[in-house]
């Protein structure tokens, strides 16, 4: 683990409890075999992603009063997916200040995304446990900046079905399924509409003008509706 210090200086924001940020760079693996609340940073990064989800909403809806709801809520989901944290984690070097197994800095690769996108909501919660929502907000909508002011800008959630997939299968091995509710209109303008339901719950519905498409609106529904939870 690379000193805490090159990264506080990385991140523009020195923690007066050092501990926070430890604890925040510290991957499931280091506690063994089985996580521990207090010993990794999964507890900070259930916290993290909701104030990643208030702070960037918040910016969205206040920087772009001319947007409805459903343009604002497809520019939050493509912000705040594993592949985009992930990717906003590798400036700050998030990668080489984990702590983690011997075993699993091995096999990193195969998980990476995913480390680095709990590693990233973690050290939100490290920031918002040290400093108050002001520390954990700047860094946010710095981070974030160049996105949350073009929104039109943001790269679409390229595999819905994909991400909800993997969001889904870390409960359970169960894939999600997709159920035809209604095909209206003539041959040549079609209109399906398609739930998505996991465990029998319904999850979300999405219309669209073939199958693909109605399928890929009901991923993306149940996306936004997972990050609000």
């Amino acid at each position: 683990m690379a000193e805490l210090g090159e990264l506080q200086e990385t991140l523009g924001y020195t923690f007066r409890d050092e501990s926070l940020l430890r604890l925040a760079m510290t991957h499931p693996s280091a506690s063994g075999k089985k996580s521990i609340p207090t010993g990794d940073n999964q507890r900070m990064e259930f916290l993290g992603d909701a104030i990643l989800q208030a702070v960037i909403s918040d910016a969205l809806y206040t920087l772009h009063p001319d947007r409805d709801e459903g343009t604002l809520t497809k520019a939050r989901a493509a912000l705040v997916n594993g592949t985009s944290l992930a990717a906003k984690a590798a400036p700050f070097g998030l990668e080489e200040h984990l702590v983690m197994s011997r075993g699993q800095r091995a096999d990193f690769e195969r998980g990476k995304v995913s480390a680095l996108e709990d590693a990233l909501e973690a050290l939100v919660a490290a920031l918002f446990l040290d400093g108050g929502m002001d520390a954990a907000s700047d860094f946010v909508r710095r981070t974030f900046a160049e996105e949350l002011a073009n929104p039109d800008k943001i790269e679409a959630i390229k595999n819905p079905k994909g991400e909800l997939q993997e969001l889904l299968q870390a409960e359970s091995e169960e894939a999600p399924t997709y159920e035809m509710l209604s095909s209206t209109g003539p041959d040549h303008d079609r209109e399906f509409e398609v739930v998505v339901k996991h465990l029998g719950q319904a999850l979300g519905q999405g219309k669209g003008s073939s199958k693909k498409a109605a399928e890929t609106e009901a991923a993306l529904a149940a996306l936004a509706k997972a990050q609000d939870c």
